[in-house]
């Protein structure tokens, strides 16, 4: 329980301490996201750091998802029982802490250890901050409140690769943990002095629900298991993968099971009983494939088929966060005169109508080619995040937010993760199926094929004494694997922009909804 609140939530009084320490979270919030990402354009240099394969580097990534994810959910929990502030002080302290342990990593296991450290404690970080957002700030506040905790969260997977990138080609892959450790300690100290204070429940540790967090932990990470290693492993004819779903599933039956008949369950799966919260979770789920697929996806495009640098990916991306940067003083002003349900609509239309442009993509497609498609999608961000944050999470009770706060945010990193799994085994499946139509067609058209080929020789002969006919033919397929690509990256993005055409379907469901900050609130 935080302090005893006012009977009227608008009476609320935000001093200049509950600033100072919310946007002190709001930071630490930044840094844990952020974090996700920012190793993704680097891998090749921590490969070459620490000795690893290519099998094991993934690891880097895979060990600070998995921990997030089992994280996520107890938080709503451990917040209760420590307090809000004595959680977000110890998980920014040993977030720090372990990014300084990744900077001097001197092996694959080493790194993966301290990775696993830094995820699962940022994880407490994300939902705290949403949480808190609702107990501190009166109602007529939190549309603008939502727009700054919905440009964190989704700019930070937005600038994750660039400055990754900036950072590893400037100084060395090590700066990439090392950028965390003095704002890290700064926001440690802040939220220690200034955070909002509430009272521990150290009473909520009898009957501890030992069962579901061992359950919760193994359904979640045997689940990022399979997300992140199926579409490299042809899913389940790996005996592996198989195995680890089964036990995945069987967690998850036996977690759900167990917290609907918990006496003090360590997560209340019973806000999902709310139907606006149901429903705002699984919008929260699409934003996750939308935001991490985009993010994904088009530098992977930039890189393999355009060759971009890292850098060049990040100034092409930097279009996405600057349209959401000019989107959000909009987005918090409509929010307080339109239904949510209208703008959520609005904004999901948006994000599926950028997708779709981008679907159009050619090989030859680079930064004003992309501009278009990526200020549409930045635009939309935000009309998406401030009505979806307050859906599922503005009309609940005070005591309710801090769990289903949990939930929502983890429902959108299970988005991610589903979404990235089914990217990759999309542009796999394909990239294949062009690439075979491809190679029938330059068959069939032999003539067409044997001109081009007599022209690339001809063109090669000057520059190679022998082996001219051989390189054309080289040349020609990587030709047509570059076009096969590029069709595999736009079906993708066709896919992903389907996904949220379907998701203006569920706005019927949602009850009418007006943000609390347009007075009334509430369902």
């Amino acid at each position: 329980m935080t302090s005893p609140a006012p009977i009227n939530p608008n009476d609320r009084v935000v001093t200049a301490r509950d600033w100072v320490g919310f946007m002190a979270m709001v930071v630490g919030m930044f840094m844990a996201i952020l974090d996700i990402q920012i190793v993704a354009s680097s891998i090749a240099q921590i490969q070459a750091g620490i000795s690893a394969s290519a099998e094991e580097i993934s690891w880097v990534q895979t060990a600070y998802l998995i921990a997030e994810v089992v994280m996520i959910p107890l938080s709503g929990w451990l917040a209760r029982v420590v307090s809000t502030r004595y959680l977000f002080f110890a998980s920014c302290v040993t977030f720090t802490l372990a990014s300084a342990a990744c900077a001097v990593s001197w092996s694959i296991e080493s790194m993966i250890a301290f990775r696993a450290i830094q995820g699962f404690l940022g994880g407490a970080m994300i939902p705290t901050v949403f949480a808190s957002t609702y107990i501190i700030f009166p109602p007529r506040m939190q549309a603008s409140m939502s727009v700054v905790i919905g440009l964190t969260a989704t700019m930070a997977p937005t600038i994750g690769p660039t400055l990754g990138g900036w950072l590893t080609e400037t100084w060395s892959w090590h700066w990439l943990f090392l950028v965390n450790v003095v704002p890290g300690a700064a926001v440690a100290t802040l939220v220690w002095l200034f955070g909002r204070k509430d009272k521990p429940q150290l009473h909520m540790l009898k009957g501890f629900d030992m069962a579901g967090i061992v359950l919760v932990a193994v359904f979640l990470g045997a689940l990022q298991y399979v997300l992140e290693e199926g579409p490299g492993d042809d899913w389940f004819e790996d005996r592996r993968i198989v195995l680890v779903s089964l036990i995945s599933a069987l967690a998850g039956l036996g977690f759900v099971w167990r917290e609907l008949s918990a006496k003090n369950p360590v997560v209340d799966l019973r806000a999902f009983s709310d139907s606006n919260f149901t429903v705002g979770c699984l919008y929260s789920f699409i934003i996750g494939i939308g935001l991490y697929g985009s993010v994904y996806v088009i530098p992977l495009y930039l890189g393999r088929v355009r060759g971009y640098s890292a850098l060049e990916i990040g100034l092409t991306m930097m279009v996405t966060g600057a349209f959401q940067a000019l989107s959000a003083p909009l987005a918090g002003n409509l929010a307080r005169h339109m239904d949510l349900r209208y703008m959520l609509g609005l904004g999901l239309a948006l994000f599926g109508g950028g997708l779709w442009l981008n679907s159009h993509l050619t090989s030859e497609w680079g930064y004003w080619e992309m501009f278009l498609p990526q200020a549409v999608r930045g635009l939309s961000l935000m009309f998406c995040f401030v009505p979806i944050n307050a859906v599922a999470l503005g009309h609940l009770p005070a005591d309710k937010v801090q769990n289903a706060s949990g939930l929502y945010n983890l429902m959108r990193n299970l988005g991610g993760a589903i979404g990235l799994a089914a990217i990759n085994t999309v542009l796999t499946h394909r990239l294949d199926l062009h690439l075979g139509r491809l190679s029938e067609t330059l068959t069939a058209a032999r003539g067409t094929a044997q001109l081009m080929l007599d022209g690339l020789s001809a063109r090669l002969t000057p520059l190679l004494d022998g082996g001219a006919e051989r390189a054309a033919m080289k040349l020609l397929s990587q030709l047509a694997r570059r076009e096969a690509m590029t069709m595999a990256f736009g079906d993708t993005l066709l896919l992903m922009g389907v996904v949220f055409a379907l998701g203006l379907l569920l706005l019927p469901l949602l009850q009418p909804v007006r943000h609390p900050s347009a007075g009334g609130g509430g369902h």
